[in-house]
């Protein structure tokens, strides 16, 4: 396995034995020992996985997963916890956290729920060969409520058919979910220039237009 993995914990043996851990399956590992030293690393590199303390001095982790969702979008988070945060961790993934460890942790541990997240995706990624099968992709990982994988999906099904209305209007749908009304206006926008007739399209940006938002959302 080659993947890119971020740690972000105030603590050094937590950092060690992870990254120690993350190495013996292959990983290409950096880590931050806050959320500000995070963030500065997010925005000058790309990592397939980002482990997050939640509870950390200055910034905490929600913050932080916050901000990762802003200026990296696709990147999966897996939240690292103690037991009396494991609730904000609940939180945390409703917020687009795919998973989250809780201390202590044995190293088999860690390289399982690593394995899971990344295994996942690299296969679905491997399979997936065109637009349709992108799209079908973003469609299973919206029923398991995992609105950025979906999202990543839906991005990469747009860069292989820009011209189709059917992933603009997806990802207005998405967009809408995260709460970004404005934008997912105009993806609907988008999906309505590239073929009035697309009825979902019409349908959502109708309903966010007149004050009906809380109506159904058509992905497709």
């Amino acid at each position: 396995m080659s993947a890119s993995v971020l740690i972000v914990d105030d603590e050094k043996n937590i950092r060690l034995t992870v990254s120690a851990t993350l190495k013996t399956m292959k990983c290409e590992t950096d880590a931050a020992v806050n959320g500000e030293e995070a963030l500065a690393k997010i925005a000058q590199k790309e990592y397939d996985l980002i482990l997050l303390d939640i509870k950390m001095p200055g910034m905490d982790g929600m913050t932080v997963l916050e901000r990762i969702r802003k200026i990296a979008p696709g990147v999966s988070v897996m939240m690292i916890t103690a037991h009396g945060t494991v609730e904000n961790a609940v939180d945390a993934m409703k917020l687009g956290a795919v998973d989250f460890l809780q201390k202590p942790f044995a190293p088999d541990e860690i390289r399982q729920a690593v394995a899971l997240v990344l295994d996942r995706r690299i296969l679905d990624e491997k399979r997936a060969a065109n637009y349709e099968e992108f799209m079908e992709l973003a469609k299973k990982y919206v029923e398991q409520r995992d609105f950025l994988t979906a999202t990543e999906f839906v991005r990469k099904a747009l860069s292989l058919a820009p011209t189709r209305p059917e992933a603009f209007n997806f990802l207005g749908a998405l967009t809408e979910i995260k709460g970004d009304m404005s934008e997912a206006q105009k993806l609907y926008r988008a999906a309505t220039s590239l073929d009035p007739a697309y009825s979902p399209a019409r349908e959502n940006l109708s309903r966010t237009t007149s004050g009906h938002a809380q109506k159904r959302i058509h992905l497709e």
